[in-house]
């Protein structure tokens, strides 16, 4: 591995963690088609190449998403009740959905990324509606209600390989929480995903072996440690801006950019 690409892992690594702080959301939606990019550069056997960016993606989200859980949490910003009742659904649906994705083609993991990240830049160019009542409203949602949301989200973020913060903030802010304790209780729940979903592509990829060295499952390892290391530090970073920055105008522009590259790895397979 050349040093353009260890230098490339780590910008990668930087860059998603401060996603992760200060938007709530893993970093999968940058990392899989980046990943898709790098290992085709690589040469590494097209049947296999999104299912390794998945897989990785969602191996790096583990570290990012515990490092952004810890900062909004000090922030005070996660209701942990809510995170307790919405993790059984997360974990029980990110888990089973790996084993879809596992028997699904490139090109048609591709396709359903590249649709999926279509509705997410939709959603980055509407306006939230800032919500002040966040632990009254909690407390009313029905339990049931959101532990099948949560599964869905959980099955979901498997297939695109998310921390799910794509569909839980707009969920939670929808069912008027303070926008700010839907970006602390999804990055908690990111952490439980990226764990379900991590284990999941590991026996995926074990069972439907990737003909690709230094791959754990379907977990490359060079990238896991260079993209997941900086954005364990950098993600503290952007939960502060969170605090100081124009965040509608700031998801405007993560919306074009998330367009642009799932296109782009949706070129590399037609």
């Amino acid at each position: 591995m050349g040093i353009e690409l260890i230098i490339g892992f780590i910008l990668l690594g930087i860059f998603v963690g401060v996603l992760a702080g200060m938007l709530g959301i893993g970093g999968g939606g940058v990392m899989v088609p980046v990943l898709t990019s790098i290992f085709i550069y690589q040469n590494f056997p097209k049947d296999n190449v999104v299912h390794l960016a998945l897989g990785t993606s969602m191996a790096c989200i583990a570290l990012t998403s515990f490092s952004s859980m810890r900062a909004h949490n000090k922030n005070g910003n996660v209701i942990w009740p809510l995170v307790k009742t919405m993790s059984i659904g997360m974990v029980a649906g990110t888990f089973s959905g790996t084993f879809l994705t596992a028997y699904l083609s490139s090109i048609t993991l591709s396709i359903i990324f590249t649709i999926f990240m279509s509705y997410v830049a939709v959603q980055m160019f509407r306006t939230t509606k800032v919500k002040t009542s966040a632990i009254d409203n909690a407390n009313e949602i029905n339990k049931t209600e959101l532990r099948l949301v949560s599964l869905g989200i959980g099955a979901t973020s498997a297939l695109v390989s998310i921390g799910g913060g794509s569909l839980t903030v707009p969920y939670l802010t929808w069912r008027e929480i303070n926008v700010k304790s839907a970006i602390g209780i999804s990055a908690a729940l990111g952490f439980y995903i990226s764990i379900a979903g991590t284990f999941g592509y590991l026996i995926n990829g074990f069972i439907n072996p990737a003909t690709t060295s230094y791959t754990w499952g379907y977990i490359y390892l060079p990238a896991l440690l260079l993209v997941s290391v900086p954005s364990y530090f950098t993600a503290p970073l952007g939960a502060k801006l969170t605090q100081h920055l124009p965040t509608q105008i700031l998801k405007k522009i993560f919306g074009v950019l998330l367009l642009i590259l799932s296109l782009k790895m949706l070129s590399s397979f037609i």
